[in-house]
């Protein structure tokens, strides 16, 4: 991944916009929106970007959803509120588009912890087995792997296999045992995880539900096991907030990043959302990467058409066989937005 700019911006971009102040008077959401017509782009948007963000997007929603609105996206330019692997997921799907990430350095724990050099060597130990992918990877681990896919779809992805058929699924080690228990598998896991996921209190959480009487925790399957086998629903992002929408439960405590009840609260303003504790000093439950992208950086990004999001086109071409295959499969499941 690189920024395509010119010298004198350069540093501008790369170290977080320091040098570029924009005038406080400025109606940022006017302005985003004349720059939206002007270069005919589209901003989309995962539900853990902070509300402006999503309250000015296109589209907002999970990593399944954004890559089928990316895939059939007209627009010229591609904003992509998120982290550098929905991104990068954007530009294999659109090779002429122009794909804009506001933050350049908007990582994700999880994609940081399965290099694609290591993750070559165990999947040279295993020849026999097929690679499936969660789409929280770079674009060199999607180039290793046989089929992609999200929390929306991986269950009915590794259903859909043979039950003799011997996988590797990476990176996320929790979502792949939460599919290997409710599926009967024996997938063969990399040690990845998620840092927010990774740190909810069970203890706290369980103290949560004494206080509040009828509550329903909801969890996102990237949560580890102990916090999974508590919860009254398991899902991805869009099937957490889609639950919310159908319960009669008025209380929800949220396993997943806080950002999603955003949206949660916009569906069902009579219902209460809390964050379920992490189990450390902090009250909240936020990513620290998602939360890189501000309405300022976006606001930049598309006057400035920078930081652009490139790669080498064999990668891109590799990456995109295993894409293209989820998505095939998520139409044949009836899996769509």
């Amino acid at each position: 991944m690189s920024v395509n700019i010119g010298t004198a911006e350069e540093n501008l971009f790369e170290n977080g916009y320091l040098d570029l102040d924009i005038d406080p008077a400025l109606d940022i959401f006017c302005e985003i929106e004349k720059l939206k017509k002007e270069k005919n782009a589209i901003i989309l948007a995962h539900y853990y970007q902070e509300p402006d963000i999503q309250d000015i997007a296109d589209y907002v929603g999970d990593s399944l959803g954004l890559a089928q609105q990316a895939e059939k996206t007209n627009a010229d330019i591609i904003v992509f509120a998120g982290v550098h692997f929905m991104a990068e997921t954007a530009k294999i799907l659109n090779p002429q588009k122009k794909v804009l990430l506001p933050d350049l350095k908007a990582g994700c724990s999880l994609s940081d912890s399965c290099p694609p050099a290591l993750f070559k060597i165990f999947r040279d130990k295993y020849p026999e087995h097929l690679v499936i992918s969660y789409i929280n990877c770079s674009a060199g681990i999607k180039a290793l792997s046989d089929i992609i896919c999200t929390s929306s779809n991986a269950k009915a992805i590794v259903d859909s296999l043979a039950k003799d058929q011997k996988i590797i699924f990476a990176p996320d080690k929790n979502l792949g045992a939460y599919i290997n228990k409710a599926g009967g598998r024996d997938m063969l896991l990399w040690n990845g995880a998620c840092m927010v996921h990774e740190i909810f209190s069970l203890e706290k959480i369980l103290k949560l539900k004494e206080r509040n009487a009828g509550a329903k925790i909801i969890a996102h399957p990237e949560c580890e096991e102990a916090v999974l086998r508590i919860a009254d629903f398991i899902g991805s992002t869009t099937q957490l907030l889609k639950y919310t929408e159908r319960e009669d439960a008025e209380i929800f405590i949220v396993a997943t990043e806080a950002g999603i009840i955003h949206k949660m609260q916009q569906s069902s303003p009579y219902k209460v959302f809390i964050s379920a504790p992490p189990d450390n000093a902090c009250a909240c439950n936020n990513c620290p990467h998602m939360k890189l992208n501000t309405l300022e950086k976006l606001y930049l990004s598309m006057k400035y058409e920078l930081p652009e999001i490139t790669m080498d086109e064999d990668v891109r071409v590799a990456a995109k066989k295993p894409i293209d295959r989820m998505l095939e499969l998520s139409k044949s499941f009836g899996l769509g937005v």
